[in-house]
């Protein structure tokens, strides 16, 4: 299989070996997941159904940030405790992904379920002299680590930007370098806080991951990512603090997904302009919506279309209309080729619809995508 790196910006083979170890960032569950969100879980599940087809195990992690400013911000506007705001909204994201057939994953740890991990980690930063403490506050020193912006090749300029858009705080005064990012902060009086060596608080949003993955998956990672707009400021953060730690590289490839759009914007809860599985389930099959979303290249930025769930519906028709037939043809070959091929579901798809027209049974390929007809 080959897939683009976005770190070494081309198409390379992925090198795994008989256990593919997968890590795909969680959402923040203070509010529903959208569109978006089953896009990028979604285009890890046919990779992860393509490296079982191939005769690979897989071991997908996805965490779920249960403590972070969105997430307390949020539960104290409701007047709600935030670990129950984050079950409500769990429960909610886990039937969605029932709905679109995704495979479970290895792991869903919770950032609170790593706090021993995450002191542990930020300990050996520190001792390291990659970090420094400020009032409470440990931030990793970026000028420490020369291999900052590996990840998404930003400029400084563009690093700022993303960053203050981030919540990365680039105006703190604490700070050596703007750019210099949170491992550990105090906790409001309203928060949930840990004792640490600093004194009581919680950690920054990029450490959990790191934490996490080497606890779950070990110290690199056969392929990590989600969406592109994480690779800069989340993905080049965990990259830094993580190589920093353990010497060896974090990641092996890094898979970023396109964003979804509604409307000419990309969807995005603060805008609200939002479109949800569970509604679009409310109007065609949940195959429908898989199929629909299947449609889109893992790495093009698209807009969801309202016609695009009806279209599915109609494709769906033509293919079971091959289940009677009894001949067998090539393309599931076909469709391992083009998963093979920087996981181009698109021309998986066009070869289903092309052997379905020409009266083959093309069940055992649209399994392969997870659309079981």
């Amino acid at each position: 299989m080959h897939l683009y790196d976005t770190a070494r910006g081309g198409v390379f083979e992925l090198k795994a070996g008989p256990v593919v170890t997968m890590y795909s960032c969680g959402i923040t569950p203070y509010d529903a997941a959208h569109l978006g969100h089953a896009f990028v879980y979604l285009c890890f599940d046919v990779l992860q159904r393509s490296l079982r087809d191939a005769g690979h195990e897989t071991r997908c992690v996805r965490n779920v940030t249960d403590v972070d400013d969105d997430m307390l911000r949020k539960a104290r506007e409701l007047g709600v405790n935030y670990l129950d705001l984050a079950a409500q909204e769990m429960a909610k994201f886990d039937r969605d992904m029932q709905l679109i057939n995704l495979l479970p994953v290895y792991g869903e740890p919770r950032a609170t379920s790593a706090i021993p991990e995450i002191l542990t980690m930020i300990g050996e930063t520190f001792g390291l002299g990659f970090a420094y403490e400020v009032e409470g506050a440990v931030y990793f020193e970026v000028s420490k680590f020369p291999r900052f912006g590996q990840v998404s090749h930003e400029s400084r300029d563009a690093m700022l930007a993303l960053a203050a858009l981030h919540g990365g705080r680039p105006d703190d005064p604490n700070k050596r370098d703007p750019l210099d990012f949170v491992l550990w902060q105090p906790s409001l009086e309203d928060e949930p806080a840990w004792e640490s060596r600093w004194g009581p608080g919680r950690p920054g949003w990029h450490i959990e991951c790191s934490a996490i993955s080497l606890r779950d998956l070990g110290a690199t990672l056969d392929v990590h990512g989600g969406g592109r707009d994480l690779a800069f400021p989340h993905h080049e953060c965990e990259a830094a603090q993580s190589e920093a730690v353990t010497g060896v590289p974090f990641v092996g490839h890094w898979m970023h997904t396109g964003l979804v759009g509604l409307d000419g914007t990309k969807m995005s809860k603060s805008l609200g302009n939002l479109v949800f599985v569970d509604e679009l389930a409310t109007r065609a099959e949940p195959t429908a919506v898989r199929l629909a979303l299947l449609d889109h290249h893992y790495r093009e930025d698209w807009e969801w279309r309202d016609e695009l769930l009806p279209m599915a519906q109609s494709r769906l028709a033509t293919w079971r209309s091959t289940l009677t037939n009894g001949r067998p043809s090539s393309v599931l070959d076909d469709v391992r080729a083009a998963l093979n091929d920087d996981l181009d579901a698109p021309t998986a798809l066009r070869a289903i619809d092309d052997a379905a027209l020409a009266g083959y049974n093309v069940a055992p390929a649209t399994s392969l995508l997870g659309i079981n007809l």
